[in-house]
Formats: C-alpha cells, structure tokens, sequence
C-alpha cells in the first residue's frame, strides 16, 4: 500500500543507502533537507536552524564531508542558514571546496555569497563554487544524478498582483532509486512530470485554497504525490 505522509517533524525516508530526512519545512519560518548516500552528503534548501538540525544527526567531521548545497529559491525560509552554515565550516577547518546551485536570477544567494566573502575576505580557508543554473540539463556529483527542473513559484505583491521567483525542483537518482523534491510551486506540469515514477516525491501543499496562485492546496499536492511510489507533504500551513 502507498504511504501517505504529513508534515510532522522530522519525516526520514531510506532505502538502501539513499537516505533523506526534511528537518522540517514550515512556510515563513525555515526549510532543512539532509539527504545521503554512502558516497554523498547534500543540504537542500538550508532555511534557519539547520546548523543546529545537522550537528543532532551527523559527527563534526561527517558535516564537513558535505560537498552540495542545492537552493530551490531565495525566499528566507529557505536559505537563512546559510551564512551560520559557511561560518561553522570556516570554524571546523574545511579545506575542500563547496558548490552552491541555485536558479538563475535568484540575486538572495549572490548576496550572501559577496558579504560572505568580504567579511571573511582574509580567512576564508575554502573554495565556495556558485553555480547557476539556468537549463534543464543533468549533472552528476558524488555517483548522484541531480534533474533540476523549473517550477512556478510567484510571490504576491502589495497591489494584489504576483511576481515570478527564480525557482527549481531537484530530482535526484542514485542506483535506480531516485527522490523528487518541488520545492515552493503552485501546480505546474514539470512537477506532475518529475514526480511520477519517483521511488520519493516531496510535495509542498502550502496554499489554504485554490485562489492561492503560489502554492498548492493539499489536494493539489495529494494528487501529485499517488503518481510516486511515496510521498511527503510539507510546507503545510497548521
């Protein structure tokens, strides 16, 4: 029987050694996604607190083996850790370089990025490696293969009007097992696309309801989610 899964914190899911587990993901406050192979270690969507999620589960020298951060968009629930993030592996000592993907036209993460870099423009022991991206097209890192897709994320503006966010969703494939993460999006066609199949499909059902062109409703989301084998809900408003 599929599983139907809600948003109560933390939601982990494995199998065999492609692991995940969404420290939370609450609309306007914070995202956090931690997900590994026995080769890999990857944050996704490094919203406030996720330091302190990550130093729960993994060792000092297991945080500084993570080698990607992948942002979906540059609203600050999910990117707000990412400062105290390259802070903590300046601290640690890090020495290897790590990349940073987030969509083109997303300025939040440039932002930081350029502060970063001058305020620590003497000490800063590694190499950040920002990458945008700006096609469909795959890549590989750590044996896992990452499918960034564009999905439809609008913010609303004081005029009652939206605007578009730069954003992406991320499906990652790993020994034939593979998870899809939307990110924020209202409905849209590349997600019902990438998600179908999924062994993992982590959908966002963010909106109270269907006037809301932001975010989807729960609904929205359900349907999405039973074209997977397995699905989470999250960034659910309680």
């Amino acid at each position: 029987m599929k599983k139907k899964y809600t948003s109560k914190y933390p939601l982990v899911w494995q199998k065999d050694d492609l692991y995940i587990e969404i420290f939370c993901s609450i609309p306007n406050i914070a995202t956090g996604i931690l997900l590994t192979t026995d080769k890999a270690k990857f944050v996704i969507d490094p919203g406030d607190g996720l330091l302190r999620d990550l130093n729960k589960v993994l060792t000092k020298e297991e945080i500084l083996e993570i080698s990607d951060v992948f942002i979906t968009h540059g609203h600050h629930d999910h990117l707000g850790g990412v400062w105290s993030f390259l802070t903590y592996l300046n601290v640690m000592r890090r020495k290897k370089p790590i990349h940073i993907y987030f969509p083109k036209g997303c300025q939040e993460i440039i932002s930081i990025y350029n502060a970063f870099s001058e305020v620590y423009s003497r000490d800063i022991l590694y190499d950040i490696i920002l990458v945008e991206i700006d096609s469909d097209k795959k890549f590989r890192s750590k044996t896992v293969s990452i499918q960034p897709f564009k999905v439809n994320h609008r913010e609303d503006l004081d005029d009652g009007t939206t605007v578009e966010v730069p954003s992406l969703g991320f499906k990652y494939t790993y020994q034939g097992k593979s998870i899809c993460y939307g990110g924020d999006t209202a409905y849209c066609n590349s997600l019902v696309k990438m998600a179908k199949n999924s062994d993992l499909a982590i959908i966002e059902a963010g909106a109270e309801d269907e006037d809301d062109k932001t975010h989807m409703t729960v609904r929205e989301a359900e349907a999405i989610g039973q074209s997977a084998k397995e699905y989470f809900l999250v960034h659910v408003k309680e």
